[in-house]
């Protein structure tokens, strides 16, 4: 799995396209075909991303959000993105 920091900078890869479908999205990966499936709080974190936030920010959201510790927000956040990242259906660059 990609290793992802609160310093990454993300963005969605240019050929996935996405569609929400009663809170949760549908990814659909331009480049192999694959479907893919996020829930309500990864459909969250993926408009975050569209919207060009970064992970800080993401973060502050999930915990204004959702009843959970930071530790745990932190944990739920970052591997997700690790395996968005592994899949191709997001790009990430660190922070200079």
């Amino acid at each position: 799995m990609a290793r992802i920091s609160l310093d990454s900078q993300l963005r969605c890869a240019p050929d996935v396209l996405s569609r929400n479908l009663d809170g949760e999205t549908v990814l659909l990966d331009l480049e192999t075909g694959t479907y893919f499936g996020l829930d309500a709080v990864g459909t969250r974190i993926w408009e975050l991303i569209a919207q060009n936030q970064p992970p800080p920010a993401i973060l502050k959201v999930i915990l204004d959000e959702y009843d959970v510790d930071e530790q745990r927000a932190r944990t739920d956040l970052l591997e997700p993105l690790g395996a968005l990242v592994a899949k191709g259906l997001i790009r990430t660059t660190s922070a200079s």
